[in-house]
């Protein structure tokens, strides 16, 4: 029997049936049997905009996956361009076709020298990463104006295949920009992750030597990263993607939405929270003051999750693979006992405040060399997969037209225009 709810308009006294389906019920039979009266949802927290079959989230139960594979298992045994693949293709790919994809995305880590010289060159030496990132990928809209030809899925496939393999570069000149360094041009020999640790990091050695360890840690922390639903850059790569914007722009908007700090700047919290505390020891005097409403625990809680994120577990073993080879950071010791005493107090028990992706992440990249600016940067590098997974579904989906959400009009009703000598109030003057 078909699952179904009965809803009863008390005006009229009229009842009408809406089927129930995977967990959802329809805004349209809604509407078309209660025109003019629309939900009322700020922040979209309890709508659906699309159906995806890209990634699944359980926040209550902590369960990721993508395109049905746990996370967990994905993290252990895969690459990141395998899970990219996953992604935008829907299975696991063939060692062939596995070999095809590396060779296509290697190929286009390479940028156009005008990028170099004529873009971010022309930044100022301490423009912010995101800021030289979103705009730089923007403008490669201008270099590919095909780009714009979205209704071509082999148009659409040669500019997922650029932007995957551009993004690290661009990410990397950016970082070395600010320090005032040489830019190091991609080395095709590498790995992905190996390439771009070898273009932030490379001096005057010859040939760079990633440690495994480390570039198996990014290789990890880009998987965890790749995709997560419909958050907020990703509702924004859907939303000015569905206007048929080219994918440089549209991905462009879903930077600028992650370069908020409520959405892509947590980890950077973590670590300031984590040096006000400043030891173990302060932890319950902190703690106290959480819950007293006079400062926030950072990294904790999550607007799905109402459970361990299962990325946090990932994360927290391998910080401690990491601080093998780069020393232990000492914020670890207070994260864990941190961590310890707030999953044992009734306070957050109650609340469903576990850790989450951020609580752990910032410590590993600190241990590993960057600065807290570039953390967001290493958030946007890996989910550009995810942004044009998403992206691509959207533009196949026959049911998906712009985005135009309806809005409550809360202003004043119909009135008459006043000529300007008549008007009683005082003008308002600089």
């Amino acid at each position: 029997m078909a699952e179904s709810i009965t809803i009863t308009d008390n005006r009229t006294g009229e009842s009408f049936e809406v089927p129930i389906v995977d967990g959802t019920v329809s805004a349209q039979q809604w509407s078309k049997h209660l025109p003019g009266i629309w939900f009322l949802d700020p922040a979209l927290v309890t709508t659906a905009m699309s159906e995806s079959a890209i990634s699944y989230l359980d926040g209550e139960a902590g369960i990721l996956r993508y395109r049905g594979y746990p996370i967990e298992q994905l993290a252990e045994q895969s690459t990141y361009l395998e899970v990219a693949y996953l992604l935008l293709n829907g299975e696991l790919p063939t060692q062939a076709e596995l070999s095809a994809w590396v060779e296509e995305v290697t190929h286009h880590t390479f940028i156009h020298e005008n990028v170099r010289k004529r873009f971010l060159e022309g930044f100022h030496y301490d423009a912010h990463p995101m800021g030289m990132m979103m705009s730089t990928i923007a403008a490669l809209a201008t270099f590919y104006p095909e780009a714009r030809n979205i209704a071509d899925p082999n148009v659409r496939y040669q500019q997922i295949v650029r932007l995957i393999g551009k993004m690290p570069t661009v990410a990397a000149f950016a970082y070395r920009h600010r320090l005032g360094l040489p830019y190091i041009y991609p080395d095709p020999e590498l790995s992905y992750t190996k390439n771009y640790m070898n273009m932030l990091w490379r001096r005057t050695e010859p040939k760079y030597m990633a440690s495994p360890v480390l570039s198996r840690a990014l290789e990890v922390l880009f998987i965890l990263h790749a995709d997560h639903e419909q958050n907020c850059s990703t509702n924004a790569m859907r939303a000015v993607g569905s206007s048929q914007a080219d994918p440089y722009s549209t991905t462009a908007a879903a930077i600028a939405a992650l370069s908020g700090p409520l959405h892509g700047g947590a980890n950077e919290a973590v670590l300031r929270m984590l040096d006000e505390i400043g030891s173990k020891d302060n932890i319950p005097g902190f703690i106290e003051q959480v819950k007293a409403g006079k400062c926030k625990l950072m990294g904790f809680g999550h607007r799905v999750y109402k459970n361990y994120d299962p990325r946090a577990r990932i994360i927290k073993r391998v910080a401690e693979e990491v601080f093998e080879v780069t020393g232990r950071n000492p914020k670890i010791d207070i994260a864990v006992e941190l961590e310890r005493i707030a999953l044992s107090d009734e306070y957050f028990i109650k609340r469903k405040l576990y850790p989450n992706v951020d609580f752990y992440s910032g410590i590993i990249y600190q241990a590993m060399g960057f600065t807290p600016d570039h953390f967001t940067v290493l958030f946007g590098i890996p989910r550009t997969a995810g942004w044009l997974a998403q992206w691509q579904e959207m533009l196949t989906d026959p049911e998906q037209k712009i985005a135009r959400p309806r809005q409550v009009y809360t202003g004043a009703e119909k009135r008459d225009f006043v000529p300007i000598e008549a008007r009683g109030h005082q003008l308002v003057t600089a």
